[in-house]
């Protein structure tokens, strides 16, 4: 199981919109199973599947695509039809360039435009419009291009780099999540960048499969993690596949062919750790267990590798900033 959480900070920037107009929103959060206390916690985190429906219901809720957060709403069902309207393309430049010309027939839509920088591409959003404190608007609409991007081609695109106009967020440690590339903050425009032998490449998706794709997409999109070949994510899925015996970072080195000093130094360049990367997967693997009631705190803190239930406390507390028992009361 690999089963990443969603820091509760994305289910408050979602909710500025509603907010704006004036749209109580307790009732969503209780309608996606996310009780509103969670969001009080700054460390808190919530299910993938909840966040889904949380982006579903304030569509629903505002018929709005941009959840009250653009220039200019986006009624349901624009996102659709552009994709019938780019589905039967040959190549995914063809794809993405009769996308981005479908959105800009909409007076009031973000601009997105695709440049060609030599042996890259430039996917670059013009975010100065927004009404977008949090940038969570500016977040959804480059992870949703990637992904849709990665989808018709059926292969992950990889990131060369994301940059964004604006200073790096109190939530950017969450950018590892959505953007597994490096990271440039503070920069002149709001960009994806990646090679342009991508673009040449035929699109393997059909009305049929698209009919799928469409029931549970963008939300699956936004709440799904990228599993980016980041060395930080090849050692989360290597660490998810045995998760009872947990081993340690000379073994874990040993499997993937480096030594423990370069792991360390590898990992540190990618702005996390060892024991990081361990917490943060034994934290998820947490949260999952207490959303569903079928085993007992002690069970799951034996399953984490805890010693003692008291330690397992301890670490949860540390990591949400609420008691294993206080959120399980919170979810049930």
């Amino acid at each position: 199981m690999r089963q990443r959480t969603i820091a509760s900070h994305f289910a408050s920037a979602a909710l500025a919109g509603a907010q704006r107009h004036g749209i109580e929103c307790s009732g969503l959060l209780q309608q996606a199973g996310i009780q509103p206390e969670l969001l009080a916690q700054s460390r808190a985190r919530i299910a993938p599947e909840q966040f889904a429906q949380l982006i579903q219901l304030l569509w629903q809720t505002l018929d709005d695509e941009y959840m009250g957060l653009g220039n200019g709403p986006s009624k349901r069902g624009t996102f659709a039809m552009m994709c019938h309207a780019l589905i039967h393309c040959r190549s995914l430049e063809r794809a993405l360039t009769r996308g981005l010309l479908f959105y800009s027939l909409f007076p009031h839509a973000p601009r997105l435009s695709l440049s060609h920088e030599g042996e890259w591409v430039r996917l670059t959003l013009d975010d100065s419009t927004l009404c977008d404190p949090d940038h969570f608007l500016s977040e959804c609409l480059l992870v949703i291009w990637h992904r849709l991007g990665s989808w018709l081609i059926g292969q992950r695109i990889r990131l060369e780099q994301a940059t964004f106009s604006y200073a790096r967020p109190a939530h950017g440690g969450e950018y590892d999540l959505l953007f597994p590339c490096p990271l440039l903050f503070d920069a002149g425009s709001t960009s994806l960048v990646f090679h342009v032998r991508y673009l040449s490449m035929p699109l393997l998706q059909d009305e049929r499969t698209l009919k799928h794709f469409l029931e549970r997409s963008p939300a699956d999109l936004l709440a799904r993690p990228d599993d980016g070949d980041s060395l930080s994510s090849q050692l989360r899925r290597l660490l998810s596949r045995d998760c009872n015996r947990w081993p340690d970072l000379e073994h874990v080195a040993e499997q993937l062919n480096i030594s423990p000093q370069t792991l360390r130094r590898h990992l540190r360049e990618e702005g996390t750790s060892f024991q990081g990367l361990k917490d943060q997967l034994r934290r998820d693997m947490a949260i999952y267990h207490l959303s569903h009631a079928e085993l007992s705190l002690q069970q799951i803190a034996e399953q984490l590798g805890f010693s003692e239930p008291s330690a397992f406390h301890r670490a949860f507390k540390k990591w949400t900033g609420l008691t294993p028992g206080a959120y399980r009361a919170q979810e049930i």
